[in-house]
């Protein structure tokens, strides 16, 4: 029992912190954005990545296949049959998880921008229609990827999992800065934003979970 009750405590200690931490540095951004109106980091992000193409030209091809993987074909894919899938296999929790997890992000994100209406930078090297503060290729992914790596870490699987699917979000939010259709302050708050909200919503369904197990007679 002392085991289980360090164990919970070091849990909310490391999520609390992990929630803190986000919401700070997003409200530190809309700070930098809206508030100061500085471009200087999103000008050097966007000179890095110019210096990076003119090096290796093929990289646009690759970071396009990247990006993909958070694009709305993707996620309303990924949406639909994920837990489809996990509740096929018995999963029905982790697939209302999944769902949610995206499902609200996607919604989240689009609350955010409407409030910010932030407009795309002008160098974009492929059309994109929509607003700009926050990535929803950055939030929505890490929200997606962040609850994946949850589920395998809570169910015994290799931690490796966990930390390779979070460097694959954090990857395609890059892909973002590089192909100039966000700026890189767009992307960390996308991440900063799609962290809150995957705490948030595992937040609430321990909760929920907790409560309709102790109405069950």
């Amino acid at each position: 029992m002392l085991a289980l009750f360090s164990f919970l405590t070091l849990e909310v200690l490391v999520v609390g912190s992990l929630f803190l931490a986000s919401l700070a540095l997003f409200f530190y951004l809309t700070r930098v954005v809206f508030g100061s109106h500085s471009l200087t980091f999103d000008y050097w992000a966007i000179g890095q990545a110019n210096a990076l193409r003119g090096a290796w030209p093929p990289i646009t091809s690759v970071a396009l296949f990247i990006t993909f993987f958070a694009s709305l074909p993707f996620l309303v894919a990924v949406a639909v049959l994920v837990p489809a899938a996990m509740r096929w296999w018995g999963h029905k929790r982790e697939a209302l998880e999944v769902f949610l997890a995206v499902a609200g992000a996607a919604l989240f994100n689009q609350l955010l921008k409407i409030h910010f209406h932030r407009a795309r930078p002008a160098t974009a090297l492929l059309p994109q229609l929509g607003l700009s503060f926050p990535s929803g290729h950055a939030m929505i992914g890490m929200a997606l990827y962040g609850c994946l790596a949850w589920l395998l870490w809570r169910h015994g699987r290799h931690p490796a999992w966990a930390g390779l699917l979070l460097g694959w979000a954090v990857l395609i939010g890059l892909t973002r800065i590089y192909l100039q259709v966000h700026y890189a302050t767009d992307v960390l708050a996308g991440f900063a934003a799609g962290l809150l909200w995957l705490i948030l919503l595992r937040t609430a369904l321990r909760l929920y979970w907790r409560e309709k197990q102790q109405l069950l007679p």
